[in-house]
């Protein structure tokens, strides 16, 4: 499956659509990764743990969608964006969403 962030696949002729495929996951805070944020930013830093949470959460919503899209028959996914949003306190939704399409 290919997946780009842009309208079109360079070097690619796009033969058929199919529409809008997304995916996505929702993710709460784990308490040791909430302790030790604290810590973090008494001191400054990057805030690892949420970067591996946020890392893992893109990865499923990316594997949603695409299997979204194999489902449909296509071999792509074109103009791929994300979104996140504020669930409930201490949660967050993170949505992978673009065109699923053919390509030649």
């Amino acid at each position: 499956m290919i997946i780009t962030n842009i309208e079109t696949v360079p070097g690619k002729t796009i033969v058929e659509h199919f529409g809008l495929v997304s995916g996505s996951t929702i993710r709460a805070k784990h308490i040791g990764r909430d302790i030790m944020a604290s810590l973090k930013n008494l001191v400054g830093g990057e805030l690892k743990g949420y970067t591996q949470l946020l890392q893992e959460s893109r990865n499923q919503a990316i594997d949603r969608m695409t299997e979204h899209a194999r489902q449909m028959g296509a071999n792509a996914i074109v103009n791929v964006r994300f979104s996140t949003s504020s669930i409930a306190q201490g949660a967050a939704e993170l949505y992978a969403y673009g065109t699923a399409v053919r390509v030649r």
